[in-house]
């Protein structure tokens, strides 16, 4: 479910990567085409491209760009439904990213371990490591749509983060090879300039792996996310097309 697939691999806004939105639809096998935005009254979908654009459920009734759809009793029954069990859903999905985020940063915190960085360093990076945890969790917790994790603002922000975090640790590595040189050491000096050079590359695919251990927990939304596939079954657009807000692939 697009609706919330960013929000589940946080990996990526540690180590400078693009933000992946595969993870459900991997393990899920959900997708979506559409944006969530959670209203107090209503659930809003929206998308650029193919008709409908816009659609609002709301106390079991249906817009689709701006046009009421009738509804029989069934039908309003699964608009019901599908609303209760989104609000459900959602929270679950905050705390799995949540969790996601204290992962990242024991798996981040674990890396960085091994490369021998100064007292002060270590102490910035994990000050600074705090804080954006701190306000990645918050950001979770605020956010009430999908927009928040799209597109260029989440590309700036995970750049943003990793110029805060990845430049402490190159400037460590790059002192380090300063003083194997000036020691004589030019082979592990040569070494340490590389390891600065291609830190985040480096680190980005030995924490993903560190990461793999979330996917039990979003194997745990499946159930939830695939009775929303079923309840949408059966209820149909202004034009008379399948509703279609999710797709579940088997």
């Amino acid at each position: 479910m697009r609706s919330w697939l960013p929000l589940v691999t946080l990996l990526s806004l540690l180590v400078a990567s693009p933000l992946r939105a595969d993870d459900l639809a991997t393990v899920c096998h959900a997708t979506s085409s559409y944006d969530m935005t959670l209203r107090a009254d209503s659930l809003l979908f929206d998308r650029s491209a193919r008709t409908p654009l816009r659609v609002v459920i709301a106390h079991g009734s249906l817009h689709t760009d701006g046009t009421a759809v009738p509804l029989d009793p069934e039908q309003y029954d699964r608009l019901v439904l599908f609303d209760r069990d989104v609000r459900a859903l959602v929270p679950r999905v905050r705390k799995v990213a949540q969790n996601g985020v204290d992962m990242a940063v024991q798996a981040l915190r674990a890396e960085v371990a091994d490369l021998g960085l100064s007292a002060d360093t270590r102490a910035t990076f994990d000050s600074r490591l705090n804080a954006r945890a701190a306000e990645l969790k918050q950001r979770i917790a605020s956010s009430q749509s999908t927009h928040d994790w799209q597109g260029d603002a989440m590309r700036q922000y995970a750049n943003q983060v990793a110029g805060d975090l990845m430049p402490l640790l190159a400037a460590d590595l790059g002192q380090q090879a300063v003083n194997a040189a000036l020691a004589g050491d030019l082979q592990e000096a040569a070494s340490l300039r590389e390891r600065a050079s291609s830190l985040a590359t480096g680190l980005q695919p030995r924490l993903q792996q560190r990461m793999q251990a979330l996917r039990a927990q979003i194997a745990a939304l499946c159930p939830a996310i695939q009775q929303l596939g079923r309840l949408q079954q059966g209820v149909r657009d202004n034009r008379g097309r399948p509703l279609d807000l999710l797709q579940i692939s088997r």
